[in-house]
């Protein structure tokens, strides 16, 4: 039994010492993965800062409105409006009619009042008729001047009876006159509350009407920049879709809002530009005749981030770094660089929003370059 034990223990022995030195000779297993050196995290095109001449401009913001409005309401009130004929958008033309009022009570009302006025002018000339012959009678000496008095007194006072009446009729005709709501100007229906059914109100507005149709930009412009503005001068407001429409400085505030610290610049716009009240736009005052040399950039290369400018620039080892630039006016697709950018210095041109300091890129084999 002994020498079993023995037998088994020097076994295990051996076995362990097998295991130790085959662990030791065994060679070196590979790591499961390998380091990854870095890639580039985008391709893109750079743009360098190009020379250009451009005119000399001055750009602001404003809303468009129009020219003059003018409020159209009924001049009766208390009537049915019986029919709208225009709405929202409609041109009209002065004179023309935009509603007309229920008539049927006018209509009762002004025939009351011109057959009172028939029967007064009949107690008129019975009243006159009376009056002479008191008079003639009175010169005989067969009425008293008394009666000759009181004669003279119903012959005034059927007259004044008369004149009232009249009035009264006169007014009650201008108010059958006013049963149509008229135009008064040519021009566009910008608004309209007037409803078929709806009861007149004294002071109500019925339709608002952009006179003749035209259209104003009011810039906000500060001081200094007011200063340089001029009547007569010519301006480009630019539409949302990028088309730009032409227009004149007409006013120039005399005033600047103590508030926001802008004053307003009018500026007449061409019939038919296709701009809407309410608009904001964009637009720029041409300053001067000659060009200007400028340095500028295609506006996608660069970015806006908390109010200020900047452009990510491309290393020699082609990684990006952020730089801060100073941007200026911007015309089509370029933008003007005034500072934080040195000639011929390489910026990404495209994608830069998808990139963050530090990132490696792919320089794709065509620059970008701006004419």
């Amino acid at each position: 039994m002994k020498l079993n034990k023995i037998s088994c223990l020097a076994g295990v022995l051996v076995m362990s010492l097998l295991v130790v030195a085959f662990w030791q000779h065994a060679p070196a297993a590979k790591p499961l993965v390998e380091p990854v050196a870095g890639k580039a995290a985008l391709t893109v095109n750079t743009a360098t800062l190009k020379p250009a001449q451009w005119m000399q401009y001055l750009t602001a913001n404003g809303s468009v409105v129009a020219w003059q409005e003018a409020i159209i309401g009924a001049e009766v009130s208390g009537v049915r409006i019986a029919d709208v004929r225009v709405n929202v958008g409609d041109p009209v033309r002065r004179g023309q009619l935009l509603a007309r009022l229920a008539v049927e009570s006018m209509q009762a009302n002004e025939a009351e009042t011109q057959a009172t006025l028939h029967e007064l002018e009949a107690v008129l000339d019975d009243a006159s008729a009376n009056a002479v012959r008191t008079r003639r009678l009175a010169e005989s000496g067969f009425v008293s001047a008394q009666q000759l008095e009181q004669a003279l007194t119903n012959e005034k006072t059927a007259k004044a009876r008369l004149e009232a009446q009249s009035a009264r009729h006169q007014s009650s005709a201008l108010r059958l006159s006013q049963q149509n709501i008229t135009a008064p100007d040519d021009g566009v229906i910008s608004s309209r509350s007037a409803t078929v059914g709806a009861l007149t109100q004294p002071g109500s507005e019925l339709f608002r009407l952009i006179r003749q149709g035209r259209l104003e930009w009011h810039a906000n412009l500060t001081a200094d920049e007011l200063g340089l503005i001029h009547k007569g001068m010519q301006v480009e407001v630019m539409t949302v879709q990028g088309r730009s429409v032409r227009g004149v400085v007409s006013v120039i505030s005399p005033s600047i809002d103590p508030q926001t610290r802008y004053g307003q610049v009018l500026v007449e716009l061409p019939a038919n530009s296709g701009l809407i009240a309410g608009m904001f736009l964009h637009g720029s005052f041409q300053l001067s005749e000659q060009t200007k040399p400028v340095l500028v950039l295609p506006q996608s290369a660069v970015m806006l981030r908390d109010g200020n400018a900047f452009v990510f620039v491309v290393e020699s080892d082609l990684r990006v770094r952020e730089r801060r630039v100073t941007v200026g006016r911007r015309y089509s697709d370029q933008i003007e660089i005034i500072d934080g950018l040195a000639s011929g210095v390489k910026v990404v041109e495209t994608g830069g929003a998808f990139l963050v300091e530090g990132d490696t890129v792919r320089v794709a084999a065509r620059e970008v370059h701006t004419q």
